[in-house]
């Protein structure tokens, strides 16, 4: 099987990358893997697999069945999966998008994923570590990073990195589940708002400059990603998502 090896940048390359998820791991001591991602080309692999690969693996399936036996339900189990690999695609660089007007690349090819001993999702990870950033950001046009010049053509780019990574795994979930395409979508779309509404809630007791600098942008960046997705086909908006 065909991977992706990891290609470190610099050091100093990845100064943007560390700034920001020592950010993220601020928003949950607790639980600094809540929405920080890790660079794997400094993680051993123990435990570690790419997403493509693991789609076409079977990884999907693996864990659909070691949900159901652990819950019982075989709805709940399919839930528990779906929600797990949307949050490891969407929630978690969603939570940067709405926090810094930044982004790393959560395509199929280059997000891993990282299970526990139960064979549950705890952590993700990313090949390439360059953040996409805005103008005006304090590291736009640096090394290490790719400059966007406003915060749609960002979210254009992040909607179409989400989607492929959000196909794949649908169409191995649905195969082995029959999981419903509307509720999947749903579930996405509550992903993004809720990383909209609750990481600036919170940050408040360290904000980011970038957030203070900006006011209250969160539900806009959130909104803006909701409507490129639906854009681009995706019915992010479904039962009840606004």
């Amino acid at each position: 099987m065909l991977e992706i090896v990891p290609v470190p940048l610099l050091e100093q390359d990845r100064a943007p990358f560390a700034e920001s998820c020592a950010r993220l791991r601020g928003l949950q001591p607790d639980y600094p893997r809540a929405y920080a991602v890790a660079a794997v080309a400094e993680e051993g692999r123990r435990r570690w697999w790419q997403l493509a690969g693991g789609v076409r693996s079977g990884r999907v399936e693996i864990m659909y069945a070691r949900a159901v036996d652990d819950l019982g339900v075989r709805d709940r189990a399919a839930d528990v999966v779906a929600m797990s690999l949307i949050h490891a695609i969407v929630g978690r660089v969603v939570a940067l998008l709405v926090l810094e007007g930044r982004a790393w690349d959560p395509g199929l090819e280059n997000l891993w994923v990282h299970n526990d001993s139960d064979g549950g999702i705890d952590w993700a990870g990313i090949a390439d570590t360059r953040l996409r950033v805005l103008t005006g950001d304090p590291w736009a046009d640096r090394a290490g990073v790719s400059t966007f010049p406003c915060e749609e053509a960002l979210t254009v780019w992040l909607a179409h990195r989400c989607s492929t990574a959000l196909h794949a795994v649908y169409e191995r979930l649905a195969g082995c589940t029959g999981f419903d395409a509307d509720r999947f979508w749903g579930m996405v779309g509550e992903a993004v708002l809720g990383a909209s509404t609750h990481v600036p809630i919170r940050s408040r007791s360290a904000v980011a400059p970038l957030v203070r600098a900006g006011g209250r942008p969160s539900a806009r960046r959130g909104q803006a990603l909701l409507d490129a997705m639906t854009d681009r086909g995706l019915p992010v908006r479904q039962k009840g998502v606004a």
